[in-house]
């Protein structure tokens, strides 16, 4: 694969997902270098943007997730040095990392996402279990991977729910608990050329899909594809595409649902650099239509490129 020059891959960072993405890294390296790619691995916290472009990568994978690698900071690097790379450019980043916003264009375009209320202070906790009914969720509005994620059944958890949160982020997102099935899809290519996946259903110990079951438990369920109705099955995917082309993603991703009593699938978020570890859920999908983890590493390298157009300068 010499026709895709020197590649990098971009993995660990600074956020509070470093772990996961020095395993996502390490995974899509060995299986880039198993294809003949002359592949090398970069970590932001150990190396400079000035190493980065001394470098001279052709092209780079990003396996970064959360602050810094998912949110629009790299890819904006990236542009500017003039280097492809892989996933969505920063604009989409941005957006798909801030699930407000993420949530807001969903509503904006007709699609279905729980009910939220968005919390600052203290003082922004006053009603809220009227507000939303519960149970609901509370989350860091710019994390991922459940981190300083909760599940509030009583009252009584309100405060350390967002005590917890807040240790994460300036933003913390409140959102109705829809009972159901957790599902995802994960999404591959840009445009008109976008396509979904197979739908994953997770099955987690007591329904708590959290790190700890998301990444190293041996006891959460997948069932590749889901047990729906093909209606249902594409009907889920088509929103699936949907929501990632809204936020305007491209290259890959991954968009996760619940799916109520009544069959109805409710979005809750779009993930623009998803796990690319051994249990991860893009792999696992790929691999339902034939589609190898090497095979799915080097498709998504190839399609590395650059988003936002030069820009004519002018003395």
């Amino acid at each position: 694969m010499k026709e895709l020059g020197k590649v990098g891959v971009i993995y660990g960072g600074v956020s509070a997902e470093r772990e996961v993405s020095l395993m996502s890294g390490a995974g899509v390296h060995q299986a880039l270098l198993s294809q003949g790619v002359d592949a090398h691995l970069f970590d932001t916290q150990q190396q400079s943007l000035a190493e980065l472009a001394q470098a001279q990568f052709d092209r780079v994978f990003i396996t970064l997730h959360g602050r810094f690698g998912e949110d629009g900071t790299i890819q904006g690097a990236l542009e500017l040095l003039g280097i492809p790379y892989t996933g969505s450019g920063p604009m989409a980043s941005a957006l798909a990392m801030d699930k407000v916003m993420t949530k807001r264009i969903w509503l904006q375009q007709g699609l279905p996402t729980p009910e939220f209320a968005v919390l600052k202070t203290t003082a922004d906790l006053d009603g809220l279990a009227q507000r939303l009914a519960l149970p609901f969720i509370m989350k860091p509005a710019h994390e991922g991977s459940t981190v300083g994620f909760s599940r509030l059944d009583d009252s009584s958890q309100i405060a350390p729910a967002f005590q917890l949160a807040a240790r994460f982020d300036s933003s913390v997102l409140a959102e109705r608990f829809i009972q159901g099935r957790e599902l995802t899809v994960p999404v591959l290519g840009s445009g008109d050329a976008t396509k979904a996946l197979p739908v994953i259903e997770i099955v987690a110990p007591g329904g708590n899909y959290d790190f700890e079951n998301k990444y190293y438990s041996d006891e959460t369920q997948y069932f590749c594809p889901a047990e729906l109705s093909p209606e249902l099955t594409q009907h889920i995917q088509a929103l699936a595409r949907e929501a990632y082309l809204a936020v305007g993603c491209e290259g890959w991703g991954r968009v996760d649902f619940m799916l109520d009593a009544q069959n109805q699938p409710w979005l809750l978020e779009v993930n623009t650099s998803p796990g690319m570890t051994s249990h991860s859920l893009v792999p696992m999908a790929a691999k339902a239509v034939g589609m190898s983890y090497e095979a799915l590493c080097l498709h998504i390298a190839q399609s590395a490129s650059l988003k936002l157009k030069a820009v004519a300068r002018t003395e």
